[in-house]
């Protein structure tokens, strides 16, 4: 029961996380000097973090990031990344409540279909702990991590913004994957193993990545595809390679529920990407 716990209260500060640093990150861009060299990339990124909107949406992040990191401890990965996924899916709840977003009907009914498949999965759901990662696992993270940050470096230089998240989306997966052999372990010894280097490092490479498309597109239209990839990767690792369970007989609910917050931050990003303008208003949907 207390992983179900720390899952619940990572997700809601997830999605204070994506609100602030969305709404910071928009606020660095829009108070750049037009033409500016440090209006993306690496100078939009100094800039945010002297920011304290953005600090304060930092620090919900990684307020997330632990409590998500207990969980797996106990919890399948496939739980524990759908219900940070569902996140995406808060923001917009609080950027309708405290920012005065604009919800459409169809978001409405998106939320109430992740919410459905995040249920299904908590009922599927065996706690457990993981098994070790095979040998030579922490350099082949290190190693995909290392490609991830070049990547982003070059992706940086481009106007494209499905990269960046889908960089941040692979990184945050290994975090989440190196989380969960970590987690079970005595957390007094984490800084003695070479793996929590390579969590906490891919944790870096990913936020970056997200703070840089976060501030070209709207925060549903940036985090979607990240949490996509994010859950899928996860997942399979999980099922395959860390002997994530599922209640006898209840597969089925896991592949059901997994589609519904796959399909629901999917829906929720083109829809967002598909109204939102060049320039986005404070009223705006996320």
């Amino acid at each position: 029961m207390l992983g179900h716990v720390e899952l619940v209260a990572s997700t809601a500060m997830y999605g204070v996380g994506i609100v602030a640093q969305r709404a910071a990150a928009r606020r660095a861009v829009d108070s750049a000097p037009t033409g500016a060299a440090g209006s993306a990339g690496s100078g939009l990124f100094a800039r945010l973090v002297r920011d304290r909107l953005y600090l304060i949406g930092f620090a919900a992040q990684v307020g997330g990031f632990l409590l998500a990191f207990l969980a797996r401890a106990s919890l399948p990965l496939y739980l524990v990344q759908a219900g940070a996924s569902c996140a995406v899916g808060l923001a917009v709840v609080v950027g309708f409540l405290a920012l005065g977003w604009r919800v459409r009907a169809v978001e409405v009914v998106v939320l109430l279909v992740m919410a459905s498949g995040l249920v299904l999965l908590a009922a599927s759901a065996t706690p457990s702990p993981a098994r070790p990662l095979p040998p030579g696992a922490d350099l082949l993270l290190l190693g995909a991590v290392v490609a991830i940050a070049v990547l982003a470096v070059l992706a940086c230089r481009s106007a494209a913004v499905t990269s960046l998240v889908v960089l941040a989306g692979a990184a945050f997966a290994v975090v989440a994957v190196s989380g969960r052999s970590l987690a079970a372990g005595p957390l007094a010894q984490l800084p003695l193993r070479p793996l929590a280097w390579v969590m906490v490092a891919a944790a870096l490479v990913g936020q970056a990545c997200l703070s840089v498309g976060l501030s070209r597109s709207s925060s549903t239209a940036a985090v979607a595809p990240m949490d996509a990839v994010t859950v899928v990767l996860t997942s399979a690792v999980g099922l395959a390679v860390l002997g994530d369970r599922v209640v006898p007989g209840r597969q089925w609910w896991v592949a059901a529920g997994l589609l519904s917050v796959l399909l629901g931050v999917v829906v929720l990003g083109l829809v967002s990407r598909v109204a939102s303008p060049a320039a986005p208003a404070p009223s705006e949907a996320v």
